[in-house]
C-alpha cells in the first residue's frame, strides 16, 4: 500500500470547518489500514509535513495526494500533475474539471452523480462521511424543544420561524462550539436545519450535512433542508420533514405536532445508520484502497485514450446526431 498524505491549508484556526474535521476522520480511518499523514500547504505547522517540503523528495511513486479543499483544488492539481493524486470530494459546484488520471472519491451519492457527469472517464468511488457511534439515543428526558444552530441557517429560519416558535416553546439557539453535542441532541424534541440558501449563496452544494444525521441517531425529530448531499440520506415523511414547507404557519402546525405528540411522528429504520458506521466505511477504504493502489502501478503502463466530451466533441456529436436524423 501507498502512503496517503491528506493535503489541507491548515489543521485549525481560520481553516476549521466541518469538513476538515470530516477529512482529519477520514484519515485516521485511513491509518488503521496503511500509511498516511498530514501535509499542510498554505501554513507551516509544528511535527508537520509542509507540501513545498515534501515536493523536493526524488521519490513520490510510493506516495498518493489526497486533495480535499474545493477552492484550492485546481491549482492543487496542476502541481501534482507528475504525482499520483486524487480528489477526495465533499461539495459539488467547483467548476474546475479534472483529469482521468485524478481517481475521484465523493462523500456522497450527490456528488458522485456530479462527478459522474463531469469527469466520465474517471475512476469514481463513493464513501460517505462516518458518523460516531457516540451518536445514539440515551432515552433521556428533553426539555429543549426546539434547538437551531446558527451557522448556515436561512434568514427565514432565524428571522421569522424561530422569532414565531419562541412563542410558544423552548427554543435554544447555538451560535458557538458546542462540546457536547451529543449531550445536547439527547435533550432536544426537534432539530431544525435549513441550509439552502446558505449554500446558494456559496454556489456549491451542501456536501454531506452531518448533523441532521447525528441529531436522528440521538432521537431527534428532524426538520430539514433536502439539498445536496442531504438528499442521499433524508427521507421527509419518514425519517425527517421538510422545513421550509409552503408557508410559515403550516411549519409551525407541524412543528408543534411533533412537539406536542407523545410518540415519535417519524423514525429511521434499525438498519439506517449502519452504512454510515465506521465498521461499514473501514470494509469500503479497504476495497477503495486496493484498487486504487492497483490504478497507480498500471497508469504509467499506458496512456489516457478514452476520448473525453470537450466542448468541441460535444458539438460535434450534436452535429452528427442532426445529420442522421436528417438523413443526410
Amino acid at each position: 500500500m501507498r502512503t496517503l498524505y491528506f493535503l489541507v491549508p491548515g489543521t485549525g484556526g481560520q481553516f476549521a470547518c466541518g469538513g476538515l474535521w470530516a477529512e482529519l476522520k477520514t484519515l485516521k480511518m485511513v491509518q488503521q489500514l496503511c500509511s498516511a499523514e498530514v501535509v499542510t500547504y498554505r501554513q507551516r505547522e509544528p511535527n508537520t509535513l509542509f507540501l513545498d517540503d515534501v515536493l523536493q523528495s526524488s521519490n513520490l511513486q510510493n506516495v498518493i495526494f489526497v486533495m480535499s479543499w474545493g477552492f484550492d483544488v485546481a491549482k492543487l492539481a496542476k502541481r501534482l500533475r507528475s504525482h499520483n493524486a486524487i480528489y477526495h470530494a465533499h461539495s459539488a459546484g467547483y467548476g474546475f474539471k479534472l483529469p482521468a488520471s485524478v481517481p475521484i472519491i465523493t462523500v456522497s451519492r450527490n456528488t458522485l452523480g456530479y462527478w459522474g457527469q463531469q469527469a466520465p472517464n474517471s475512476l469514481l468511488y463513493y464513501l460517505p462521511n462516518q458518523i460516531s457511534d457516540e451518536f445514539c439515543n440515551l432515552n433521556r428526558s428533553r426539555e429543549i424543544d426546539v434547538l437551531v444552530q446558527a451557522r448556515k441557517s436561512s434568514e427565514y429560519l432565524l428571522q421569522h420561524l424561530v422569532p414565531a416558535l419562541k412563542q410558544t416553546c423552548q427554543v435554544q439557539v447555538v451560535d458557538s462550539y458546542v462540546e457536547d453535542l451529543t449531550g445536547l441532541f439527547n435533550r432536544t424534541k426537534v432539530y431544525l436545519y435549513d441550509s439552502a440558501e446558505y449554500w446558494a449563496q456559496q454556489r456549491v452544494s451542501e456536501g454531506f450535512g452531518l448533523q441532521p444525521m447525528e441529531a436522528i441517531a440521538c432521537g431527534c425529530q428532524v426538520f430539514s433542508s433536502v439539498n445536496g448531499g442531504l438528499s442521499d440520506y433524508l427521507d421527509p415523511g419518514f425519517n425527517c420533514q421538510k422545513i421550509a414547507g409552503y408557508s410559515q404557519e403550516y411549519d409551525l402546525h407541524r412543528i408543534l405536532n411533533v412537539i406536542q405528540s407523545k410518540t415519535p411522528l417519524f423514525s429511521p429504520q434499525p438498519d439506517f445508520l449502519e452504512e454510515y458506521r465506521s465498521k461499514n466505511i473501514t470494509q469500503r477504504l479497504q476495497v477503495i484502497l486496493t484498487e486504487l493502489n492497483d490504478f497507480f502501478d498500471y497508469k504509467p503502463l499506458c496512456a489516457d485514450n478514452i476520448p473525453t466530451l470537450t466542448p468541441a466533441r460535444k458539438t460535434k456529436l450534436f452535429l452528427q446526431r442532426v445529420r442522421k436524423k436528417l438523413g443526410v
